[in-house]
């Protein structure tokens, strides 16, 4: 029977000897000048090399792409190793308690990596005309049927804890983009208060994660139980604090006061412009630990997740690989000297953004990107593709997500190689994560 505990092989990828089994333990090798760091955090489900770009599968599945396909992905096959799942949508459909019936996310979908979900809270933020905030949680109506429901920070944890990702998040309100310094400072005192809600109800619960208890189809699944006895998740805090930076710092400090193995920003990439993410986040890398996993939630496109990470982000997640390549646009690496290219350096020519619906690609038998060694640039062409859209074809939208994901999940690895060749003066250090059981 092989392990469900997944950990990454081949070149560049290091196990971590005796701590790599470990859940909480994080490893930096490498710090850039720039603030980029080369990392492993270990979690229960395997280790994760870092800074890591995180796939989306909002309903337990990347849409449009197969498990088996996303563990593939990546020019050194290397795969996704970290997806996320979102808390709200699984609550309504199927429902947790029937997820933790089946023994947890992990098993309902036949993914053995580690996976994180989110708490809810930004879901709940997008329903504005059918929620009703106050200070014990949030009433909503489902955008399936209408019906009511109520979440605190209380009930996103036992929906988290019976989902069972190895990384869950704090239950968290995300303000609106405008909204003025009063408005956020307001928003964002909830959003302390049910952190710390959340610390001492996952605490009381975290024992309560089904990974160990046994299931009907473990063994078809080659998943053994007994691996996970005594292992816990790991709960994130999430800052907030909108675009203004004076909150965004009293908001990690709160946070860091509270105490997380794991902090998260949040409230970005939600209309403002590129410039204020970047300085919210250049601003709030600055006041969190140094030797925590640092998580910036929902962005970005390719050059914007290669430039955080080079800032010092560890993870980051995004619903716009799948989602662009749905609606026919894909990533693909400029020529040099192209015109329009993003995150250009001297090293690399930059990201172009194309529609493949355009008539321009009706004859076009090019690959997307000449250098991509994905599924779909080894064998299909650009002409192929826009017919596939045109013709309302799924494969289409298969395809192009496939591209993007490989394309993404490239993008991390070519920022983890030049981290790793580019150290800061500073030693490298082994730091462990403080254990769930320490936080608040």
């Amino acid at each position: 029977m092989r392990p469900c505990y997944w950990q990454p092989p081949g070149n560049g990828t290091r196990a971590l000897g005796k701590i790599a089994h470990v859940n909480g333990v994080l490893e930096i090798s490498t710090t850039a000048a720039g603030g980029g760091r080369r990392g492993r955090l270990a979690l229960a489900h395997g280790v994760v090399e870092t800074p890591v770009f995180m796939p989306v599968g909002t309903a337990a599945t990347v849409k449009t792409v197969e498990q088996g396909v996303l563990e593939t992905l990546g020019a050194s096959g290397l795969g996704a190793q970290l997806i996320l799942a979102n808390t709200y949508h699984l609550y309504l459909r199927p429902g947790h308690e029937r997820i933790r019936r089946m023994g947890g996310v992990h098993r309902l979908m036949g993914w053995n990596r580690p996976m994180l979900t989110d708490s809810g809270g930004f879901q709940v933020f997008s329903l504005a005309k059918l929620r009703r905030v106050t200070a014990d949680g949030v009433e909503f109506r489902s955008h399936l049927d209408g019906s009511k429901h109520f979440f605190s920070p209380e009930h996103s944890m036992a929906v988290q804890i019976a989902l069972g990702a190895d990384v869950v998040m704090a239950f968290d309100e995300c303000v609106e983009t405008p909204a003025s310094w009063e408005r956020t400072r307001e928003s964002m005192g909830l959003t302390h208060a049910w952190a710390h809600r959340s610390s001492v109800y996952f605490e009381a619960h975290k024992h309560e994660v089904p990974w160990a208890e046994a299931v009907k189809g473990d063994a078809r699944r080659d998943y053994e139980p007994a691996q996970f006895a005594g292992q816990a998740q790991r709960l994130f805090g999430i800052v907030q604090g909108g675009m203004y930076a004076d909150l965004r710092r009293e908001s990690a400090g709160r946070m860091v006061e509270i105490g997380f193995p794991g902090y998260a920003i949040g409230g970005l990439a939600v209309g403002e412009p590129r410039e204020v993410t970047r300085e919210m986040i250049a601003r709030t890398l600055e006041w969190l630990p140094r030797d925590k996993p640092r998580y910036v939630m929902g962005v970005g496109y390719p050059d914007e997740i290669a430039e955080y990470a080079r800032m010092g982000v560890d993870m980051m997640d995004c619903v716009l690989p799948t989602r662009a390549g749905r609606h026919g646009l894909v990533f693909r690496t400029a020529e040099l000297g192209e015109d329009g290219a993003a995150g250009a350096t001297a090293t690399y020519p930059g990201v172009l953004r194309m529609n493949i619906k355009r008539v321009d690609y009706v004859d076009d038998e090019r690959p997307i990107d000449a250098g991509c060694s994905c599924l779909v640039c080894r064998r299909y062409s650009r002409a192929y593709l826009r017919h596939l859209f045109v013709a309302g074809e799924p494969l289409g939208a298969m395809l192009n997500s496939v591209h993007n994901l490989q394309f993404y999940l490239d993008t991390m690895e070519r920022v983890r190689a030049e981290l790793e060749a580019a150290p800061h003066p500073n030693a490298p250090r082994l730091t462990q994560v403080a254990p769930a059981s320490e936080s608040g």
